[in-house]
């Protein structure tokens, strides 16, 4: 993160606003992944699961969207679902929207749906490409977004691969030095990321790491990020992993990101796991990545994790008063109280 976009995002905690917003744009996947946790009954807080939200499409859906965003006014947009190629029709509308207003976008998908070569033309996207594993794995968790036509769907782009690390790679060694052999060999890719599975606390579920797995893995990425720099992963980044934030109040990353479901109205919180995630075992990388420039040290023993913490408060205080005071959300303050918001 550069010095100007850290400054940025302050200025829009002490505003009352995060930085970050997520948008669930679809509730439609033409995937079934085992351990998906924007599916996990738990997501949405165990009374409404995403596939029983309405969701919207056309002109509704990109108007809607934008609103979305002209009233949060976030610095960083991530569209994810579901799978957001469902809509592709409607991407192609918001994308040069987006990046008109000088906001970063993040489009997160499985690729069962090609990615337009033009899409490189946007300096402000990232396009997201999950795989879980090598190809057995992987096209046994996520058909039809098997490997072969992952690979046909992103030629010409440009894109970034995150792969979950299960208990399943984190098992076999070597897996991780074969996973990153085969995709720095691409033209397409820019980086690699590796998160490492999250799940809910109490879940048994059998993707999840054992103590002795985590430090074999995070073992393994120290080595890795030497010997592939198409893994985008420092070794501050990787120092989170070892002692995650303790809970979503601790987690600059759950506290300046919102989250919103696909009907455009449900929030998931804590964070974009929804439900009661295991802080514990929270292998996030975005989670780690904010964390990591929390632990930067500005002057003594205050930290900006510090700053971000103590600002948030403030600004969603300050937010919440006005918003009492006036009555309704600053974004519908009739004209005379327009010049007084940030």
């Amino acid at each position: 993160m550069k010095t100007s976009e850290v400054l940025q995002a302050w200025a829009r905690i002490l505003a009352g606003r995060a930085p970050s917003l997520s948008i669930e744009i679809t509730k439609e996947c033409p995937l079934r992944c085992p351990g998906c946790y924007a599916f996990d009954a738990a997501h949405l807080g165990g009374e409404t699961e995403l596939r029983q939200l309405s969701d919207y499409k056309g002109e509704e859906l990109v108007g809607r969207v934008l609103a979305l965003i002209d009233e949060e006014k976030p610095l960083h947009v991530s569209l994810v679902g579901g799978d957001p190629l469902v809509r592709y029709r409607e991407l192609e509308r918001l994308l040069p929207q987006i990046e008109s207003r000088g906001i970063y976008t993040q489009v997160v998908t499985s690729a069962f749906r090609t990615i337009p070569a033009a899409w490189k033309e946007y300096h402000k996207l990232n396009v997201v490409v999950s795989i879980d594993g090598l190809q057995p794995e992987h096209d046994a968790r996520r058909k039809p977004a098997t490997y072969e036509r992952i690979l046909k769907s992103i030629e010409g782009a440009r894109i970034t691969i995150h792969c979950t690390i299960t208990s399943q790679i984190a098992e076999r060694p070597g897996y991780l030095d074969e996973f990153l052999g085969f995709w720095s060999g691409r033209p397409e890719i820019e980086r690699v990321w590796f998160s490492m599975f999250t799940p809910q606390r109490g879940a048994t579920d059998v993707e999840i790491l054992n103590p002795a797995q985590r430090a074999s893995v995070i073992a393994d990425l120290r080595q890795l990020r030497v010997k592939y720099p198409i893994l985008e992963m420092p070794e501050a980044l990787i120092r989170e992993l070892e002692a995650p934030p303790s809970s979503p109040e601790e987690c600059i990353f759950a506290r300046t990101t919102k989250t919103i479901s696909a009907d455009l109205t449900t929030p998931v919180t804590p964070c974009q796991f929804g439900g009661d995630p295991d802080c514990s075992q929270c292998g996030c990388v975005a989670s780690m990545v904010l964390a990591a420039v929390g632990h930067h040290r500005v002057v003594g023993g205050l930290t900006a994790g510090h700053l971000f913490l103590a600002s948030d408060r403030l600004g969603k205080a300050w937010r919440g008063a006005r918003d009492g005071w006036f009555g309704k959300p600053a974004a519908n303050l009739p004209p005379p109280f327009k010049i007084l918001q940030p």
